[in-house]
């Protein structure tokens, strides 16, 4: 384990320039477009690609447990009150300002690059992006917000930089788009995804926005269009009921298709990643594909490294001859890593983990508590007093600077167990 210190941009930088020489001799960068051809990713010159990535989760959509914070707050949405009622509202808004900024920087991304991975995973909230239906001023309206365009576009002039190919994730869809209420920021009393055609028309109308804008970056490696859809559409009253079961999901493949359409009325270059229902899995009904530039997504966690645990979705390869990609592993020890790629990449099939940094050690980077923290968080569980609201906005100001490169834990052999090496 080694602590970073000093500049960012000074981060390892033995390590650095001498696995960056490696990439620059590698034959793995593409050029143009990754489109699909046949049961494979291949860049623009048609040269295979086999995606090695890393979803930026806790960023632009925090989930509890990344913050140490389950049993304090549900979701995202928890998290802000929380914080509001013991700051105040603009000071709360102020840490998220913080946040953004610090949550990730270049020097993230060029330490990625110098690991050897080639793709990151971006999961965005869309009301970073628009807002929320029913704080539209007319109906049917949509209303553009400047941060989200700006941070991805900060991203994306990192990863074009370092070869990195950017996936763009929809993870928190308008309404929801399940009942796993921390995935997706859902407030459960709110009309979900499913329940509003409001929050399926600002879906559709998201994308086509961003289609627009990143139409010719050929550094956004594809459009992961919703993820880890939860809902059953046969029993959508039963919350304790995620679509595992669901035979036809004609609502996701409704909205997937519309979405598609508006994306290529701007956009004929881009991959398009589906994701089954059950979190990922349940690809019932939605095969065959629409598109001729499409691949299949799923996910996987807590379950063997063998292959039963992937022959549904190499049974799926097989009989569509579609490409697979792993969009999201993760939160296990680096022995279920290191077989969990072995697993991937004997199967020709790309990766992505999860997340990069969060409170936690089994991740690349690890986020440090600042000293009051616990007590933050003793607090907010009913454990302890209310602390100083001054100082508890020194407290979580601290947090989000945690966040940045310089202050991080490499925890180098989780990186050595995805790839291989000691």
């Amino acid at each position: 384990m080694l602590i970073i210190t000093g500049k960012p941009g000074l981060l390892l930088r033995p390590f650095i320039w001498s696995a960056a020489l490696m990439l620059l001799a590698s034959t793995t960068r593409g050029q143009g477009f990754l489109h699909r051809q046949g049961k494979k990713i291949v860049d623009g010159g048609g040269q295979a690609v086999l995606l090695k990535g890393i979803g930026l989760g806790g960023w632009m959509l925090q989930e509890p447990y990344m913050l140490k914070l389950s049993g304090v707050a549900v979701n995202q949405q928890g998290i802000r009150a929380r914080i509001s009622e013991l700051v105040g509202e603009e000071k709360m808004k102020q840490f998220y300002r913080e946040w953004l900024h610090d949550g990730v920087q270049k020097s993230d991304i060029d330490s990625l690059a110098a690991w050897g991975f080639n793709s990151v995973r971006l999961p965005m909230h869309y009301n970073l992006f628009t807002l929320p239906a029913e704080q539209e001023p007319a109906p049917g309206k949509q209303t553009w917000l400047p941060e989200g365009f700006r941070l991805t576009d900060s991203l994306l002039s990192w990863c074009r930089a370092d070869h990195i190919y950017l996936i763009l994730d929809l993870h928190a869809a308008p309404g929801g788009q399940g009942h796993d209420l921390p995935i997706a920021d859902r407030d459960s009393a709110a009309a979900s995804l499913w329940q509003s055609s409001a929050n399926r028309e600002k879906t559709v109308a998201l994308w086509k926005k961003l289609a627009e804008r990143y139409k010719d970056e050929a550094w956004i490696g594809g459009y992961d269009l919703l993820n880890e859809p939860n809902w059953s559409f046969d029993h959508p009253e039963n919350k304790k009921d995620h679509g595992c079961d669901d035979k036809t999901n004609a609502p996701l493949r409704q909205l997937l298709e519309e979405i598609t359409r508006a994306i290529r009325t701007v956009d004929r270059h881009h991959l398009i990643f589906i994701e089954g229902n059950c979190w990922a899995n349940n690809h019932n009904g939605l095969l065959p594909l629409w598109d001729e530039n499409m691949a299949v997504s799923f996910h996987k966690y807590w379950n063997k490294n063998n292959e039963a645990s992937i022959r549904q979705f190499l049974d799926i390869r097989e009989k569509y001859g579609v490409p697979l990609w792993l969009g999201e592993s993760g939160e296990n020890n680096n022995q279920w890593y290191r077989e969990a790629v072995q697993l991937m990449e004997s199967h020709d099939i790309g990766w992505c983990w999860w997340p990069l940094k969060k409170i936690g050690s089994n991740n690349p980077f690890e986020v440090k508590m600042p000293a009051a923290y616990p007590a933050l968080i003793r607090y907010w569980k009913g454990q302890a007093p209310r602390p100083d609201p001054s100082q508890a906005y020194q407290t979580l100001l601290q947090l989000a600077r945690n966040y940045r490169t310089g202050n991080l834990v490499v925890h180098q052999d989780v990186i050595g167990a995805l790839f291989g090496r000691p």
